[in-house]
């Protein structure tokens, strides 16, 4: 009997071991003559194997969203957050301190962050002819998926992003801004350690600041010295977003992306939480079908999921997705970007 089940375990670690080989050629993964990095990595990969088949589990619907094994595959889940790094709670302290420090008076920084706050209200669409499905893609207002590699900087490229489309919205020209810039020069962020959005775009309109285009300060992996010569956020409700992103364009959304590291497809409806740690652009939404959802651009270049992007389901504030959105005005924009 003890045979029987030494032969079951040995046929299971060699099944994960073929399994991670194949991975580590597929990825090209880089030690696979380390002997200590691949025992590490390894145990992450027979951990993330066990997620997979714990999400996959979970799957009703054949537009359900489904996991398998992605480029992320060999991280921990600490390795993972750092990649999605948002720091989100402790960049907003960081700025009322920041407040706090400027006037010295408490009362009078928090209604300055309040105003900054526009809470979304209501709970139906209340614009008759916003249609069932609508995607900014279609308009060619979207650039395609960028990579933001190491820097834990989503906040930047979810900005860039946001610029980008709002520009070409007013003048129908569609540039690439650099999220380098953004990175490198918005003092109250910690570049690739995290960053705000809010904080970040209304420095851009109070400052008049034009983000130079990704050929004139093009990205890195990592923050670097400063090289550089307006939103509406909001809480809360999402059929608000739908009609903002019709009406309006695409969304900068604080998410909760701890689930998203072996995501391969379909629309998440499960086991995303509200932890938000990463940023995103939604460029769109599709009502059409029987699990409504948002299209939700991410950073992590097209090999991830669905050519970059991945679905969420709308109504249950799912990945904390309506927590913290934040829009730019077309006026907001300084008039350099035009020039």
């Amino acid at each position: 009997m003890f045979f029987l089940h030494f032969l079951i375990i040995k046929h299971s670690t060699d099944l994960i071991q073929i399994k991670f080989e194949s991975f580590i050629n597929e990825f090209r993964k880089p030690y696979l003559n380390d002997p200590i990095e691949y025992l590490r990595r390894i145990r992450n990969f027979e951990k993330s194997l066990m997620r997979i088949q714990y999400l996959n589990s979970f799957r009703l619907h054949n537009e359900s969203a489904y996991f398998g094994l992605t480029k992320y595959s060999d991280l921990s889940p600490e390795e993972f957050r750092q990649l999605s790094n948002l720091n989100f709670l402790l960049i907003i302290k960081i700025f009322m301190a920041n407040l706090v420090l400027k006037n010295n008076r408490k009362s009078s920084t928090n209604k300055r962050f309040k105003k900054r706050r526009h809470i979304i209200s209501g709970t139906e669409l209340e614009n008759a002819n916003i249609p069932p499905k609508f995607d900014w893609r279609d308009k060619n207002k979207v650039n395609p998926v960028r990579n933001q590699g190491k820097c834990g900087a989503c906040w930047a490229f979810s900005i860039a992003a946001t610029v980008e489309s709002m520009v070409a919205i007013k003048t129908e020209k569609l540039y690439s801004f650099s999220a380098q810039q953004l990175i490198d020069c918005v003092d109250q962020n910690r570049g690739c350690q995290g960053g705000d959005t809010c904080s970040t775009l209304e420095w851009i309109t109070k400052n008049n600041i034009t983000i130079e285009t990704s050929d004139d300060y093009p990205e890195r992996d990592y923050a670097d010295e400063c090289h550089s010569n307006a939103k509406k956020p909001g809480i809360g409700n999402e059929s608000k977003m739908i009609e903002l992103i019709y009406n309006h364009g695409p969304l900068i959304a604080a998410v909760d992306a701890s689930t998203w590291q072996n995501y391969l497809g379909g629309i998440v409806q499960y086991h995303c939480f509200s932890d938000r740690n990463h940023a995103v652009q939604i460029t769109g939404y599709d009502l059409t079908g029987p699990i409504p959802f948002y299209k939700v651009r991410n950073t992590w270049d097209i090999n991830f999921g669905i050519d970059g992007y991945i679905h969420i389901a709308i109504g249950n504030n799912l990945c904390g997705i309506a927590e913290e959105v934040s829009a730019l005005n077309t006026q907001d924009i300084p008039s350099s970007f035009y020039n």
